[in-house]
This record gives structure tokens, C-alpha cells and sequence, in this order.
């Protein structure tokens, strides 16, 4: 699947694994926990293990929080991340880092595109890690957990966002980094990218339909480069 440019009028993205490092932060922690027994790991090498483990997780944990969306319990899990996050921002604020490359690539869409934030997480959370990064003006329109009646992959929040920026939502190119990402996009009928940065593999991401894969967003702002000069 490619990509076309020419319909694009606005761009929406994903938080975690998309413009925060969430996959490297998670995989830090699993690392030192494992480092101990690394000589009876597969790999006998803590990194890797706790990365495989991570990728791992990532399908099952978005298939529980699709089934708790769909059960109406989101808020209540929404509510014990916010929490979460909470304590570990008061521990560092090196919780909250950017995707290398990310500040830039942000700053140069935000001068051709109108740019909306759809994330899972909860309202708190994510205006939270905008605010730290001073990015909260680069965005018409931040769509958390709890702002539509459904979040990813149903395709709600994404046609809010589309609502709020005026523009059509096949017109949207949503870009993150996990199948729940691009099915949302998709079902809104908006092109996506699925970005290697955070939880999803390239094939992954491939099958469930992504029309593009890059590394990362400052890869794919070197894809836009010229036709936005």
C-alpha cells in the first residue's frame, strides 16, 4: 500500500511509541529486572529478553483494553494509568521523554498541517506530557480515552478529531505505532502510518493495513521534506 499525498489536510497522532519513548522507557525497567538472571534467558541477554517481552505484550494488553472499552470499564483502567503515571512523574521527569527527532518533526507539520492528538490514555496523562514537552499549541485538538464514546480502533475519536480540524476524515493521515493505531485510521477511512519507534513490528503493522512504515516520526517528516518545501 502506498500513500497519497495530494488528499492529506491534516495529521493525527499517537502518543506512547509514537512521540513519547515509551518502548525503550518499559524495556530499561524489564532489563534491570532481569539482569540478574540473565544467564538462564533464552538469549542470555537481559536487553533483548526484556524487548522481546514488551513486543510481546503489546497485542493481548490492546485486546484487554479493546474488551474494557467495550464493557464500559475504560474509565476505571484509565483511572488506575493515571495513577500510575502520576507517581512516576512526581519520581523524575525523565518519564515523560520524546522520541528523538520528534520536537523538530512536530514543529515543521505544525507550519502545513492542522495536528490532533488521539491517544488512548486518559485526558490527564496526556495534556500532562504536551504541557512538559511545551507542545500543547502545535495541536488544534487532543482526543484522549475519555473524550468520545468508543476509543482505538473504533474509529470515533479520529472522526472527532477530523470534526474539530474541518477537515474530511479520509483527508486525516493518522500515524502510530500499534494495529489498534491504524485500525482506527481505517475504519475512519484516513491513510495511516505505523511507526517502529514504539510497540509494533513491521509485519504487524503491514497486516493490519498500514499504507506506510517508517522508523520513526523524524523519518517520516524526511519523506515529506520536498513536497512541503
Amino acid at each position: 500500500m502506498t500513500i497519497n499525498f495530494k488528499k492529506i489536510k491534516a495529521l493525527c497522532f499517537d502518543v506512547d511509541g509514537t512521540l513519547r519513548d515509551t518502548d525503550d522507557q518499559y524495556v530499561a525497567k524489564l532489563e534491570r529486572t532481569f539482569r540478574s538472571i540473565s544467564r538462564i534467558l533464552p538469549e542470555r541477554d537481559a536487553h533483548t529478553f526484556a524487548r522481546r517481552v514488551v513486543m510481546t505484550l503489546d497485542t493481548p494488553i490492546n485486546a484487554v483494553y479493546t474488551m474494557m472499552d467495550w464493557l464500559k470499564l475504560d474509565g476505571a483502567m484509565i483511572g488506575m494509568l493515571e495513577k500510575y503515571h502520576e507517581v512516576q512523574l512526581r519520581k523524575t521527569k525523565t518519564s515523560l521523554p520524546l522520541v528523538p527527532g520528534t520536537l523538530e518533526s512536530l514543529e515543521l507539520f505544525s507550519h502545513h498541517f492542522p495536528l490532533a492528538i488521539v491517544s488512548a490514555r486518559g485526558e490527564k496523562g496526556t495534556l500532562e506530557f504536551l504541557e512538559h514537552h511545551q507542545l500543547t499549541d502545535k495541536f488544534v485538538c487532543v482526543a484522549s480515552g475519555q473524550t468520545t464514546q468508543h476509543t482505538k480502533p473504533w474509529p470515533d475519536p479520529i472522526l472527532w478529531c477530523a470534526k474539530q480540524m474541518n477537515v474530511p476524515a479520509e483527508n486525516c493521515l493518522m500515524i502510530g505505532d500499534t494495529t489498534v493505531d491504524i485500525r482506527a485510521g481505517r475504519a475512519a477511512t484516513a491513510q495511516t502510518v505505523g511507526v517502529l519507534s514504539g510497540f509494533g513490528s513491521s509485519k504487524e503493522l503491514t497486516r493490519a493495513g498500514a499504507n506506510l512504515i517508517v522508523n520513526n516520526v523524524a523519518e517520516l517528516t524526511k519523506i515529506f521534506h520536498n513536497r512541503l518545501a
